[in-house]
């Protein structure tokens, strides 16, 4: 049995399980849950894994729902990021990968496609047909431990914060990786585990995410350029439509 991890060169044997690889230098832009995000291979990004200040903000509520969709779409001052743990996307996930495959997205791509001059619905979900492909069907974090589900085969590791990373993209707009590290105990028990996962949900400060896209691997630089994978989870109790509609009302 294969997962398809596609964040790196090398396959990971996760026990009984073995995770396959798709690597890609492709430039891309894509628009998750309708916002549009630009990505490029070749990105400036810079190390910072200090906590900043609080910040106190005294806009009006108007204000604040601006300010929230400015960060959204990737525009962000340094001193608004901070640091996060694993208890922002602590939960039950499902991959949104077997919506896509079975139909229940295609309302998404004809929503996208009638709101876009230069995409059909088909081109739309050929897209993401690339973007949310995954092998990884539920992941489940608890605590400082993260699990890889394929059925009813799971593979646990415990992983540690290692900082933020901040991404430049051609476009102007930037994202935030928050980057997890496997601990040496886990990885000794189990060397088929990613060294590295890094979460992107939109988001640069605590919060509980609704969301998010996931990227793994052994080279946590290498990871940072991966822009056309990004295996996508929603809530595991949520139905397809209700992702759908999700994804539609932003």
């Amino acid at each position: 049995m294969r997962f398809l991890f596609a964040h790196t060169s090398r396959a990971f044997t996760f026990g009984v399980l073995t995770l396959a690889v798709l690597q890609s230098a492709q430039a891309s832009q894509h628009d998750h849950g309708g916002h549009q995000h630009h990505h490029d291979d070749h990105h400036d990004h810079s190390h910072q894994h200090h906590h900043d200040d609080e910040q106190q903000n005294s806009h009006a509520h108007g204000h604040h729902h601006e300010h929230d969709e400015d960060i959204y779409a990737g525009y962000f001052q340094d001193s608004q990021i901070k640091d996060r743990s694993l208890a922002d996307w602590e939960g039950d996930w499902q991959s949104v990968y077997p919506f896509l495959q079975s139909g229940v997205l295609d309302r998404v791509f004809a929503y996208k496609a009638a709101r876009a001059d230069d995409k059909t619905a088909q081109a739309y979900k050929e897209y993401y047909e690339t973007g949310y492909q995954t092998q990884v069907e539920r992941i489940v974090i608890q605590g400082d431990t993260v699990s890889f589900y394929r059925g009813d085969d799971a593979v646990t590791g415990t992983y540690d914060y290692d900082g933020y990373e901040v991404l430049t993209y051609k476009a102007g707009n930037r994202g935030v990786r928050y980057v997890f590290e496997l601990e040496d105990d886990a990885a000794n028990a189990n060397p088929g585990l990613p060294d590295f996962i890094q979460f992107s949900d939109h988001s640069i400060f605590p919060t509980q995410a609704g969301h998010f896209h996931l990227y793994w691997g052994d080279d946590r630089e290498a990871l940072l350029n991966e822009v056309t994978n990004w295996p996508t989870y929603y809530p595991s109790k949520m139905s397809g439509d209700e992702v759908a509609e999700e994804m539609m009302s932003h």
